[in-house]
């Protein structure tokens, strides 16, 4: 699979929630149909901001990720199971980071060292030289945030 990171549309939402809801025991806060919808109208206004990547297979999207320009950070993640370990969430962390300030503090949000959800996520925001930081509590699962240091221009 040619690995292409592209801005999402609103063409995209349906096939975008699909990847979602397929991956939403993974994310807390996404528990409830009510929750779903929710974040159906948080993704299309990241759309509407160009702060929501995806790469597709043909028309279907098999990994996302959303972030914020205004906060400096990455807010959410997710790759297709049938499509990890191909490059797909390094690539799109790439693509976002691109979009991000350098020169300030780049955070994510991630599980915790001792959660079985959390030694890929860890791993792949290591390698892009994230560092931990502070212990969290996001809809009421124990997060951490995971800080990329900033680099002061050198003129």
């Amino acid at each position: 699979m040619k690995i292409n990171v592209e801005f999402g549309t609103h063409d995209d939402i349906d096939s975008w929630m699909c990847l979602v809801e397929k991956v939403s025991w993974n994310f807390p806060g996404l528990e409830t149909k009510e929750s779903l919808e929710e974040h159906k109208q948080t993704v299309l206004k990241f759309i509407d901001k160009h702060q929501a990547i995806c790469v597709k297979d043909d028309t279907t999207v098999c990994g996302v990720l959303l972030f914020s320009r205004n906060r400096n950070m990455i807010c959410c993640l997710a790759v297709d199971p049938s499509y990890r370990k191909q490059g797909l969430a390094s690539a799109l962390l790439e693509k976002a980071l691109s979009e991000l300030d350098r020169s300030r503090d780049i955070t994510v949000s991630t599980f915790r060292e001792e959660d079985e959800k959390g030694p890929a996520p860890r791993a792949l925001y290591k390698k892009f030289g994230f560092e931990e930081g502070e212990l969290t509590i996001e809809f009421g699962y124990p997060n951490q945030v995971f800080v990329l240091r900033g680099k002061p221009c050198s003129i």
